[in-house]
């Protein structure tokens, strides 16, 4: 999806599958003939919302539309956008995101709504790490304890990354889990790219509701194992030219005139486009395509 648009978020997605799966096929209650009510079903909302690319995956593969329409990610008029949106009326998304920091509050919203109307299920959410910085966050989490929303269960995608470097560059929140202990939460960990822990955790969660408290799992994308491959193919890279290659592929480029059609590399084949100032604009183009 996000090769075919040339344009995304893949590295947060990709480290999210596992979570995804294990809650859209093995323990969130929910039913692909989507209604925005929600009643009498489990319900997830994604505060991070540019990593939609596997949200839409799991939801198409769930059933909520065809998996085709995998293929229109960030296109223009594509119900898929982006971020995801209530305007486009694509099932299974109940509420816009990627104004980071505000996901928790509309899930704890959601989850008084069922309280209300006496419904037993539970909601989700997934935060990333680096929207903490944002402060509605912990107005939320002050809340959810000082109300009891012991029908929630919040996931932090624990990465140690953000847009602008490491979290703990740019603003170091030290231990979350034990800010989330602080705040009156029952708060567990797991390792998110283990497809059995995730499942076990979250069904431990789904146990642990009712209770008076609201739930917090931290999701730790963390493994060394991982790092040290993902640095030993960088330096590989490095070694025999193709890295550099790469970069000044995408990132070495001209700033293009008006009019010019963007979203791809300087190519032999896309050449004109940076020359020829009446050439025709990005939407007509991806149009096309």
């Amino acid at each position: 999806m996000v090769h075919g648009a040339a344009s995304g978020h893949p590295g947060g997605s990709l480290g999210c599958t596992d979570y995804f799966t294990a809650l859209y096929f093995k323990v969130l209650q929910h039913n692909p003939q989507f209604s925005m009510d929600g009643k009498n079903e489990d319900l997830f909302f994604l505060s991070n919302g540019h990593i939609s690319p596997v949200f839409y995956s799991a939801l198409a593969r769930s059933g909520y539309f065809d998996i085709k329409e995998l293929t229109t990610f960030r296109k223009i008029n594509s119900r898929l956008q982006g971020h995801p949106t209530t305007h486009e009326h694509l099932p299974g998304i109940r509420v816009a995101s990627g104004s980071l920091g505000q996901g928790m509050s509309v899930a704890i919203g959601a989850a008084l709504s069922k309280k209300l109307n006496n419904d037993k299920n539970i909601v989700f959410s997934l935060q990333g790490d680096g929207e903490l910085d944002e402060g509605q966050n912990w107005e939320a989490i002050m809340f959810a304890n000082a109300h009891k929303v012991d029908n929630l269960i919040s996931t932090v995608d624990w990465n140690g990354q953000q847009i602008d470097g490491t979290t703990k560059s740019v603003m170091d929140l030290g231990d979350i889990h034990a800010k989330f202990d602080s705040f009156g939460w029952t708060t567990l960990e797991m390792n998110g790219n283990d497809m059995d822990e995730v499942v076990a955790t979250l069904e431990k969660a789904k146990g642990m509701t009712g209770k008076g408290k609201p739930i917090a799992i931290m999701m730790r994308r963390d493994d060394p194992g991982f790092k040290k491959a993902v640095d030993d193919s960088i330096k590989a890279q490095i070694k025999s030219g193709d890295l550099a290659k790469t970069y000044d592929k995408w990132f070495m480029q001209p700033i293009p005139p008006a009019g010019a059609k963007i979203g791809l590399p300087v190519s032999d084949a896309n050449k004109n486009a940076w020359a020829n100032p009446n050439d025709k604009p990005m939407e007509d183009y991806a149009a096309k395509k």
